[in-house]
C-alpha cells in the first residue's frame, strides 16, 4: 500500500562504470489501471561512463527538479554525450528539454518511431539524434559497445532494448518490469513480488503478447546478467525464472480460444490508458486481446486481426470534431471486413467535444452491429472510477463472447467427477471491498478457513469478478457471513448482473468497517480481513486473508451453505 514519503532519488553502482539512478514514487503516480495496485513505483535512470558517458531514460516531469539535482551532485551534465530513450512519452518532456538547458551536445540515441515521437513531443526538427534500427552499435569505450534491439509494441511503437556486452546488462525498459517502491534495488526474493510482476504484466504486455514474444525472441540469444527495467527492482536473482514466467503467460493469452481486436488511436495518451483498462477487463476474463494501434499499423495487418476476431472495439479521441484519419480508416476496414454478428465496442476520450465517439457508434449501428458495453465517453483524463468502468466493460464484453460461444455447444450431462466435486459445501458469503472511490462486491461459497495462529482464511475468487481488482496483497476486505432462512434477499441481489461501474450497495444496508469496506447489517456474522497473498489456480486467484476483526451479529442463527449438484459451475 502506499507509503507517505518525499519523493527522491535512489543511487548506486550496479556494474562496471555503471550507476542506477532510481526516482522513487512512494505513493501512486497516474491514474492509469497499471498503477491501481498502489504500492508506488521507480523511475529507473541509468549512467554509463566509458570514454563517452550516455544516460539512458531520464524520468518524467514528475522527478525532473529531483532527478537533474542528483544527476549534477555526481557529474559534469556538460560531459554527457548521448541519452539513449528506450521509448518516448510526453511526460519525459520536460526532463529533457532541462537536459538540452543544461547540456546543448547532448545527441539523442532512440528507434526510428523514437526520432519521429521525440521531434513531435519538443517540436524540434533539428535535433541531433542517431536513429537504432537494430544493426548498429554505439561505442562508449572501456568496453562499452552498446547493442540495439528495437522491440516495438502497440502501446510503445518506439520501443528499444539496449545491451551491454562488457556488464551484461540488458536495459529492458517497459519488459520485465513492476511498478513497485522499497529500498531494494535488486530483486533478491523476488517471489515477494511475483504478485507485482504478473499485474504488471497482465496490465501492460498480455493485450499485446504476440509482440511481446517477438521481442523475448530476439533477446534470447544475449548473455543477460541482470534486466535493467524502467520501473522497479532490477531483475537479478530470479532473471531466469521470470523470463520463463513471462513465456508461460504469453502462451495463456495465445491458447485463448477467442480474441478480441481492441483498435485505438490517442492524441494525448488518455484514449490509450481507456484501451488498457479495457484490455485488463477482457484478458481477466480468459479472452485474448489483440491490441491495435492504428496509427502504426497497417491496413492489412488490421484486417487480419479484425478476420480472426470474435468481436471488435474501437477508441478514439476527438480533434476538431472527428475522428483522426487513422481511425477513420481503421474504422471502414472493420465496416468492410467484420461481419455484423461480430460484437462491437467504442470508446474515447476529448477535450471539448466528442463527436468521435458518436460517429463512430452511428456508424457500427446503420451496420447492424450488436454492442458489448454501452460507449464510452470520458472527458480529460480518466480517474480510478471510470478506470474500474472501463475494466468490468472489458470484462462483460468478454463474458458475452464466451457465453455466445457456450450457446452453440450443446451442454453435456455433469459426469461423475463433477457430480462428486459438486458435493463439497461452502458457505454462503458476501465479500466487500472499497478502496478510495471504487468499491465492490460479490456472493462466494468457496471459503475455507486456513489457519489457527494467526486466524486466516481462504477465497477462491473467479479471475472474471469485478471485485478480484481489490483482492490483492495488502488490500482490505469484508467477509459477510449470511444467516440461513434469511439469506435469499441478499443471494439474489449480489447474484444478479450490474452494468460497468454500477454501485453494488444501492438500498442494502450496510455500514462502513474501519477500512470502508461495507458490512452487511442483516449478515450472520462478519470478519474484517487483510489479504495476505494470493495464489493461481486455474479459472480462480486463491486468496490467502488473516481476520483482523470481526463479530457475530446474530448469537441464534445458523450458517447458510450452498448445496451444488456439480462441480463445472457455482
Amino acid at each position: 500500500m502506499s507509503i507517505n514519503k518525499p519523493r527522491d532519488v535512489q543511487v548506486l553502482p550496479i556494474g562496471t562504470d555503471t550507476t542506477v539512478m532510481r526516482s522513487r514514487s512512494w505513493s501512486r503516480l497516474r491514474f492509469e489501471i497499471e498503477y491501481a495496485l498502489a504500492k508506488g513505483t521507480t523511475a529507473n535512470s541509468y549512467l554509463i561512463q566509458g570514454d563517452k558517458i550516455a544516460l539512458i531514460d531520464p524520468p518524467g516531469e514528475t522527478f525532473t527538479q529531483i532527478y537533474l539535482e542528483a544527476l549534477q551532485q555526481r557529474l559534469d551534465v556538460s560531459t554527457i554525450d548521448y541519452v539513449i530513450l528506450g521509448h518516448v512519452n510526453p511526460n519525459r518532456a520536460a526532463t529533457i528539454k532541462a537536459l538540452l538547458e543544461l547540456a546543448p551536445q547532448i545527441t539523442f540515441v532512440c528507434s526510428n518511431p523514437g526520432s519521429k515521437n521525440l521531434r513531435g513531443t519538443l517540436e524540434n526538427q533539428d535535433l541531433p539524434i542517431l536513429v537504432m534500427r537494430g544493426e548498429e552499435t554505439l561505442n562508449l569505450g572501456k568496453g562499452h559497445d552498446l547493442q540495439f534491439i528495437p522491440t516495438p509494441n502497440p502501446r510503445y511503437a518506439d520501443q528499444l532494448c539496449t545491451y551491454d556486452p562488457q556488464t551484461e546488462i540488458l536495459y529492458s525498459d517497459k519488459l520485465f518490469g513492476a511498478h513497485i517502491c522499497g529500498d531494494q534495488v535488486f530483486d533478491e526474493g523476488w517471489e515477494s513480488i511475483n504478485e507485482d510482476r504478473r499485474y504488471y504484466f497482465d496490465c501492460l504486455m498480455a493485450p499485446h503478447a504476440r509482440q511481446v514474444e517477438t521481442a523475448l525472441d530476439k533477446l534470447a540469444d544475449l548473455p543477460t546478467r541482470m534486466y535493467a527495467t524502467g520501473h522497479g527492482p532490477i531483475v537479478r536473482y530470479g532473471l531466469i525464472e521470470l523470463t520463463k514466467a513471462y513465456r508461460q503467460w504469453i502462451q495463456q493469452q495465445a491458447s485463448a480460444d477467442l480474441t478480441v481486436a481492441l483498435i485505438y488511436a490517442s492524441a494525448y495518451g488518455n484514449t490509450a490508458t481507456l484501451a488498457q483498462a479495457i484490455a485488463r477487463g477482457i484478458t481477466k476474463a480468459g479472452v485474448a486481446v489483440e491490441s491495435i494501434n492504428c496509427e502504426f499499423t497497417e491496413p492489412e495487418d488490421i484486417q487480419k486481426a479484425v478476420e480472426k476476431s470474435a468481436g471488435f472495439i474501437i477508441g478514439s479521441p476527438t480533434l476538431g470534431g472527428h475522428a483522426p484519419t487513422p481511425v477513420q480508416t481503421a474504422l471502414g476496414i472493420v465496416l468492410s471486413t467484420a461481419t455484423n454478428n461480430k460484437l462491437a465496442g467504442v470508446f474515447g476520450s476529448f477535450g471539448w467535444s466528442g463527436e468521435a465517439v458518436d460517429l463512430i457508434e452511428n456508424k457500427l449501428k446503420d451496420a447492424g452491429y450488436r454492442f458489448g458495453f454501452d460507449a464510452i465517453r470520458v472527458k480529460f483524463k480518466p480517474n480510478d472510477v471510470t478506470l474500474q468502468l472501463c475494466e468490468e466493460a472489458g470484462t462483460d464484453f468478454a463474458q458475452a463472447l464466451k457465453k455466445a460461444k457456450k450457446v452453440r455447444v450443446p451442454s453435456q450431462p455433469a459426469t461423475n467427477v463433477e457430480q462428486a466435486v459438486g458435493r463439497i459445501v461452502g458457505s454462503l458469503c458476501v465479500v466487500t471491498a472499497k478502496e478510495g472511490d471504487i468499491s465492490s462486491a460479490m456472493l462466494a461459497s468457496w471459503v475455507s478457513q486456513a489457519s489457527f495462529n494467526p486466524p486466516g482464511l481462504t477465497i477462491a475468487v473467479a479471475k472474471d469478478r469485478a471485485l478480484e481488482t481489490l483482492m490483492h496483497s495488502g488490500n482490505k476486505f469484508v467477509l459477510n457471513i449470511l444467516p440461513e432462512g434469511k439469506h435469499i434477499g441478499l443471494m439474489k441481489h449480489f447474484l444478479k448482473p450490474f452494468g460497468p461501474g454500477q454501485d453494488r450497495f444501492g438500498d442494502i444496508p450496510a455500514e462502513d468497517s474501519e477500512s470502508g469496506s461495507p458490512i452487511l447489517t442483516d449478515a450472520l456474522a462478519y470478519l474484517e480481513c487483510a489479504v495476505q497473498g494470493r495464489l493461481e489456480s486455474g479459472d480462480h486467484w486463491l486468496v490467502y486473508a488473516t481476520v483482523d476483526n470481526g463479530k457475530v451479529l446474530d448469537k441464534d442463527g445458523v450458517t447458510a451453505v450452498h448445496q451444488r449438484k456439480t462441480g463445472s459451475h457455482y
